[in-house]
């Protein structure tokens, strides 16, 4: 951490904190001095999560069960912050990596309700977010959001880096994936300009393929594609986010930062 983002003594919340990247933004976070408001669907912090309150003590950590499409649950957990937020980390999402585990289906036959759910969490969950905690941030005057996107919402996945994994029919990335990050990436340069004369900044995270548990050819071919010739890890992530959240970037709004490795350049 550096003086330009010490984040001491600020509020930030976090979507999504018991999923995939949800660790990575809470150790950042509270790294950085922030006391952490997480919440998830889970009763209780995953194993992840506790291993980063492990390293940095749960004082400065509060963890609430919530639905971000419930808007009045997002209304309870904005009157248990102390006070309104000063960074909101929309976090919270649905993914189909790939595994051999999977289901996969045809494009023709994807089920209308597994589209729904996808765009209901990924893209109505976040503006519900924003609706609630990003207003309370707009009426007191400042604050910073950073909606977590994703390098699909402007390229598309290249079905060649699934065609091993022995799922019949083959795999297939869900269409909506993209379509709701997409969503996520119109709905920052909405708020920004709308929120700009609060003091509210909006900018969208978009990170490319993180490593996690992808089979070892699935991460070979993923990383032949990036000009870095590899997949991101948190270490990765965790500068782009505290840049975003902190007064660092107080004249940065609007703006998709997109940390691929130059998956996209080629």
């Amino acid at each position: 951490m550096t003086a330009a983002t010490d984040l001491s003594g600020r509020v930030a919340v976090v979507t999504g904190v018991c999923g995939r990247l949800g660790p990575v933004w809470t150790d950042a976070l509270l790294g950085a001095g922030a006391v952490v408001i997480g919440l998830d669907l889970a009763d209780e912090p995953d194993r992840r999560l506790r291993a980063v309150l492990e390293v940095h003590g749960d004082k400065d950590f509060d963890f609430h069960t919530a639905d971000i499409g419930d808007r009045r649950a997002l209304e309870r957990v904005l009157a248990a912050c102390p006070g309104a937020p000063d960074v909101l980390v929309n976090s919270a999402g649905i993914d189909s990596p790939p595994s051999a585990a999977g289901t996969g289906w045809l494009f023709g036959d994807l089920p209308a309700e597994l589209s729904g759910s996808v765009l209901d969490v990924n893209a109505l969950g976040t503006l519900l977010s924003c609706q609630v905690f990003g207003s309370a941030m707009a009426e007191r005057g400042g604050g910073s959001i950073v909606n977590i996107g994703s390098l699909y919402a402007g390229l598309a996945p290249d079905p060649r880096l699934y065609e091993h994994i022995p799922v019949d029919p083959p795999f297939l990335k869900p269409p909506a994936y993209g379509m709701s990050k997409a969503a996520v990436a119109a709905l920052t340069r909405y708020l920004a300009a709308f929120w700009g004369a609060a003091g509210v900044r909006v900018n969208t995270l978009s990170p490319g393929g993180v490593l996690g548990e992808q089979d070892a050819e699935f991460v070979a071919k993923f990383s032949a594609k990036v000009p870095l010739r590899r997949m991101a890890v948190a270490a990765d992530l965790t500068g782009p986010l505290l840049f975003l959240a902190s007064p660092q970037s107080s004249y940065v709004t609007g703006t998709e930062l997109i940390v691929d490795g130059g998956y996209g350049c080629w």
